[in-house]
């Protein structure tokens, strides 16, 4: 069974129905669209913010993390919901929130309720951040599914570079409320675009309505013969509770060690700092108007985007280890960079000039490494009974690092100076690049019925990837 497991969909050629996979996936990233474009537009909007409510530092970090915090309940919240409401409805609750929080947030008359509606957002992005990718991992071909996951991870960033976009043209204004309100109008888009698709096959199995899976399953493949895939599925759901002892079991320890490392990992390397700051990064290095910090910053965000890019043509084909390895030396180096810049310091032309240069290459170095892969692989290595919950689980970690990293980050710069604060992230890189190295496996080229079956045979997960 493992062998066929692991080959299963690796020589067919592309169906015409990969096109409806490819549609469900892009509106399913949507969310993620939402998640980069309300992670990315309090990068501009706070330097308004700060002005209009005369925030001192501390209000000014509990405007900009605080949506972290609804980000934890949303992602606690989700995973049970999606398990037993499916995949598709979940999604497009998140729809909803997410308009309403728009729309809060833009009206706000006081900071007490632009914090509230921060907090309604958090728990849109909480629940778009894990919900998107399972759902696609669910649909998708074996051959094509780290490109689609990463779908989602694409549409993270092209929403980051949308908020800077619009935070630029609405910088000379100062309009931060209609850079929060315009996020209703793809949020609408998500909802709408989600009805008429059809739920998870997978999530069908295990709700136990096989006729309707099989029929969907049909749908989404494109021919009648998918008694392979339905055998596998029936297997994986016949050997898993489904429960949060599941989850903690023995043989799934090593998975859930390399979900929540990843989780932490990929926010204490810092990368949301240059997401929520980036403007006031370049604030530091010299940048002197808010129009010019936030120009900068789009150029760092575009550079997220073509680098995600070029990660999506590349995991299916090179692997998610390389990948995240690459990335981790890139991202060390660059942060490293950046403290020398800020400890030498220079003219005010070099230091900016080179502080761009350093964020650049830190920030492509993470959208082809640990940006998308730690979304994917989440998705990927945890057993459909489970899924749900052990996603929840790393997502909620993820969050919560996230929130750490954010209210800390001025704190750290007064304590530990600048060069001090990212030669810390400098030093954690390096580590997250040990830990891949020796516990993060290789999901490529595998079903995911193969990788639930590799765990169930407490195999290494560095010998996921080893041909047998």
């Amino acid at each position: 069974m493992e062998g066929k497991m692991k080959i299963h969909n690796s020589g067919k050629k592309a169906s015409p129905r990969d096109l409806f996979v490819y549609l469900a996936a892009a509106l399913s990233a949507l969310g993620g669209m939402l998640f980069g474009y309300d992670t990315g537009v309090i990068s501009g909007a706070i330097l308004f913010i700060k002005k209009e409510f005369a925030l001192g530092s501390f209000l000014e970090e509990i405007v900009v993390s605080v949506v972290l915090v609804g980000a934890v309940i949303g992602a606690m919240a989700a995973g049970r919901a999606a398990d037993r409401l499916g995949r598709r409805r979940i999604i497009i609750v998140t729809a909803f929130l997410f308009v309403l929080a728009a729309l809060a947030t833009a009206v706000a008359p006081t900071v007490g309720l632009l914090i509230a509606g921060r907090i309604l957002a958090g728990i849109a992005i909480g629940a778009a951040s894990f919900i998107a990718p399972l759902y696609i991992s669910e649909i998708s071909p074996v051959k094509i599914r780290g490109k689609l996951v990463s779908f989602n991870q694409l549409a993270i960033t092209g929403g980051i570079v949308v908020s800077y976009l619009v935070g630029y043209a609405l910088s000379s204004a100062g309009d931060w409320r209609l850079m929060f309100g315009l996020a209703a109008i793809p949020a609408a888009g998500l909802g709408i675009g989600l009805l008429p698709m059809p739920d998870s096959p997978r999530w069908l199995f295990g709700q136990g309505r096989t006729e309707k899976a099989t029929e969907v399953l049909r749908h989404i493949r494109g021919h009648a013969d998918v008694s392979d895939e339905v055998k596998e599925m029936r297997l994986s759901i016949e050997k898993q509770s489904g429960s949060w002892a599941q989850v903690f079991s023995p043989h799934l320890r090593p998975a859930l060690i390399v979900g929540i490392g990843l989780a932490v990992f990929q926010q204490f390397t810092g990368i949301n700092t240059v997401i929520y700051y980036a403007p006031t990064i370049f604030q530091f290095a010299g940048f002197q108007s808010a129009s010019a910090a936030i120009l900068a910053t789009l150029g760092v965000g575009v550079v997220n985007m073509l680098l995600t890019v070029v990660a999506l043509m590349l995991l299916d084909r090179v692997g998610r280890r390389p990948l995240l390895l690459t990335g981790l030396i890139g991202m060390t180096a660059g942060l490293t960079v950046l403290g020398i810049v800020f400890l030498f310091g220079g003219t005010a032309a070099i230091v900016g000039g080179v502080s761009v240069a350093a964020l650049m290459l830190y920030v492509g170095s993470f959208a082809v490494g640990l940006g998308p892969v730690f979304w994917l692989m989440i998705a990927e290595i945890y057993p459909l009974k489970v899924r749900g919950l052990a996603m929840s689980a790393a997502t909620v970690v993820n969050w919560g690092a996230n929130l750490l990293v954010a209210v800390t980050f001025l704190t750290l710069i007064r304590a530990l100076g600048k060069a001090g604060t990212f030669w810390l992230y400098a030093v954690i890189s390096l580590g997250s690049w040990f830990f891949v190295y020796f516990l993060v496996p290789e999901t490529k080229g595998r079903s995911l019925e193969y990788i639930e079956s590799h765990w169930r045979a407490r195999k290494h997960p560095r010998s996921m990837g080893k041909q047998s």
